[in-house]
């Protein structure tokens, strides 16, 4: 099957700049979208044709391989007299070009040397109070991980000699391998991926720069913070190899159940047992809150038991804002288990008053199971 030009389907000249390749794109595109022509096939099979020119031409690296061995090179086995422009004797690296722009650092030699020699990051589980996750903290943590050697000052050679560039990657950190079709990249075996190897390596640290210790670091917590919250504390993971940069260090937080509060995102949740005269005739009670300060509650007269009280702005610091969430009461009523003679006495006078008014919820009640008896 005879193959069209893909500069002469898009109607420029090979010296096109990428504004012009995108500008007759655009046109033709517009021109013959089969959208416009009654979804006429010929239309269709050209609007194909000139969206796959685009995709070629557009890209530099595709660009590039279709100047050399034109169709070709988008062939399986292609390529020409020359073999597959992808392989060794093509001269054109266009999978590993374009594996770089995937995969960024992985692909890219600085950036696979530095990812092998960075420091891993580290893990610490915080566990707070309540009080401190509503203030924030400024608190101490112990850790052991690799950090800088002393003996060598972190560079892993003893004395005045230092690393080489290792031979067998030329200091790149990886190597390649033709596969067919494909470049395999894979870490070079003598450097460990470093790009770098030692000739005198420093005995305490067997050449890497960096030993194990146990160290403090002083960590800021910021208001707000809740269970599962992720600090990123960065720079203080583990050591990076030869001077490499460091990991990270991740906290995670815990939080300890407390005595009176449950948390629910920003409100604070209290249950709050009040006597049955109380519930009836109304009163206040007095809560402690987050911050140390007294909030005193009108309760209601009739309020019962499970309903809520709300004081607007009284709960958890909201994260990275200067709100707060609502601190939330439950009211349990409770009924009485030890009383007095004449308390009783008292009660006994109440009871033999009521009409059954005083509470609707149970008169309806059962008022439904007599209806439901057949009176």
């Amino acid at each position: 099957m005879t193959e069209v030009d893909y500069y002469e389907l898009l109607e420029i000249e090979r010296t096109a700049d990428a504004a012009t390749i995108k500008s007759s794109y655009r046109r033709l595109a517009m021109d013959c979208h089969p959208d416009r022509h009654g979804g006429c096939t010929d239309k269709e099979a050209r609007f194909k044709a000139i969206s796959q020119a685009y995709d070629v031409l557009k890209d530099p690296q595709k660009r590039a391989a279709y100047d050399r061995f034109g169709h070709a090179a988008f062939q399986n086995g292609g390529g020409g007299a020359g073999g597959s422009p992808f392989g060794a004797g093509g001269g054109f690296d266009g999978f590993s070009d374009i594996f770089s722009s995937i995969f960024g650092e992985f692909m890219d030699p600085r950036g696979a040397r530095q990812n092998a020699a960075r420091g891993a990051d580290l893990r610490y589980d915080l566990e707070l109070t309540l009080e401190e996750a509503f203030e924030g903290a400024a608190k101490e943590i112990q850790i052991e991980a690799l950090a800088k050697c002393d003996s060598c000052a972190g560079q892993g050679s003893r004395g005045e000699a230092r690393a080489a560039r290792c031979t067998t990657c030329g200091g790149a950190g990886k190597v390649r391998a033709n596969q067919g079709f494909f470049v395999i990249e894979r870490m070079c075996p003598h450097c460990a991926g470093s790009g770098e190897v030692i000739a005198d390596p420093c005995r305490a640290c067997d050449g890497e720069g960096r030993a194990l210790k146990r160290r403090k670091i002083n960590v800021d917590i910021p208001a707000g913070v809740d269970e599962g919250t992720r600090i990123r504390v960065a720079g203080e993971g583990e050591a990076g190899i030869r001077g490499a940069a460091s990991g990270d260090l991740y906290l995670f937080v815990h939080m300890k159940r407390h005595a009176i509060f449950e948390r629910e995102a920003s409100n604070l949740v209290a249950d709050c047992p009040i006597s049955f005269t109380t519930a009836a005739l109304g009163g206040s009670v007095a809560i402690p809150g987050i911050d140390g300060a007294k909030i005193d509650l009108k309760v209601p007269a009739g309020v019962q038991s499970g309903e809520t009280l709300r004081q607007r702005g009284a709960g958890m610091s909201v994260l990275n804002t200067r709100g707060r969430g609502d601190l939330v009461i439950r009211i349990l009523v409770e009924t009485p288990t030890k009383m007095s003679t004449e308390q009783k006495a008292l009660l006994e006078q109440f009871r033999g008053t009521e009409t059954g008014d005083e509470c609707p919820a149970s008169k309806g009640f059962f008022k439904r199971i007599k209806d439901s008896l057949g009176g």
